[in-house]
């Protein structure tokens, strides 16, 4: 199982910087953000493998299911 950033997200955000970074914003004056998306991937023949069993509602809630 795996919880972290959405990088499609972060590189999005990224080119908005980028963005203003280019228009001539100083990157001293760019307030820095924290990411807002977050993704769950759940490994289900690991979890096999290791006897677990994973909450539906874990499974409802998550991003990718690697089968």
């Amino acid at each position: 199982m795996a919880y972290g950033t959405d990088r499609r997200d972060l590189f999005r955000r990224c080119a908005g910087y980028v963005d203003r970074i280019l228009k001539g914003a100083r990157p001293a004056d760019l307030p820095v953000e924290a990411p807002k998306k977050f993704e769950l991937a759940i490994n289900l023949k690991t979890a096999r493998i290791l006897g677990l069993t994973i909450p539906p509602a874990l499974l409802r809630r998550a991003d990718y299911l690697v089968q």
